[in-house]
This record gives C-alpha cells, sequence and structure tokens, in this order.
C-alpha cells in the first residue's frame, strides 16, 4: 500500500527543482573583502551550487515534505514514475557543480570529492625484507 505522496506528480517534483534552482542562483552567498591598494570593503558576490540536500531544505523550508528519502528509495515500487525525474535533478546538480568547479566558481577539490572524482596516482614502493641475527 503506497504512502502519501506530498508531491502528487513527478512534473510537479521537477517544477519544484526549478523553483529550487532559480531560487538558489538568485541568491548569491556575500563575501566581505577588501580591494584595490587603498582596501576599499567591498561584498563579492559568490555564486550557490545546486545540491541534492539544499533541493530538500527548499522543500522542507516551503512545507512541501520533510525529505525525499522514500521517492529515492521506491518502496513497495510507489514511486516508479520519480526515479527518472530524481535521476534527471541529481543529473543537473552534477552538472552545475562539476561545471562551476572547471570554471573556477566552486572549490574545485571540494565538488572533485563529492563527485567522487580523484586524482589518482599509482605509488609502487618495494619493500626489502631485512632480518636481524641478534
Amino acid at each position: 500500500m503506497s504512502k502519501h505522496k506530498y508531491i502528487k506528480t513527478p512534473e510537479k517534483l521537477w517544477g519544484l527543482f526549478i523553483a529550487y534552482m532559480a531560487d538558489t542562483k538568485a541568491k548569491p552567498y556575500l563575501k566581505h573583502d577588501f580591494v584595490g591598494k587603498d582596501g576599499d570593503s567591498v561584498n563579492r558576490r559568490l555564486e550557490r551550487p545546486l545540491t541534492w540536500v539544499g533541493f530538500e531544505c527548499y522543500l522542507y523550508d516551503n512545507k512541501i515534505i520533510c525529505n525525499l528519502s522514500s521517492y529515492e528509495a521506491n518502496a513497495d515500487n510507489s514511486y516508479k514514475d520519480y526515479l527518472p525525474i530524481i535521476t534527471r535533478i541529481k543529473r543537473f546538480i552534477e552538472k552545475d557543480q562539476f561545471e562551476g568547479a572547471t570554471a573556477g566558481i566552486f572549490n574545485a577539490n571540494i565538488i572533485a570529492r563529492k563527485l567522487g572524482l580523484a586524482d589518482k596516482q599509482d605509488i609502487k614502493l618495494d619493500v626489502y625484507d631485512v632480518k636481524l641475527n641478534l
């Protein structure tokens, strides 16, 4: 038996994500900084990245739903129609983070870790057995 769906359709979920995206991008972080030879005080506008947790917080703050774990888990196959939209949302978030990091807008190291990307290096160590005769 399926639970009550707070987000009635997958299309509604996508619409909520579009609203979250617009809201997030319209509210940049303000970073206080000093610039120029005189050290003039300025507030720099820094773009906010899209995140899954941010989307869930947006839904909670707007009194829509606490989290999307039931939709993601698809318990009892009740939310199967939502899975393609959830995948699409996560891809949009990943695209935003990756492109923002490559453009230098977001911290590349943090985004690389978040996306599971790593600069892997093969390190080969030769270990010698040393036996001491005492």
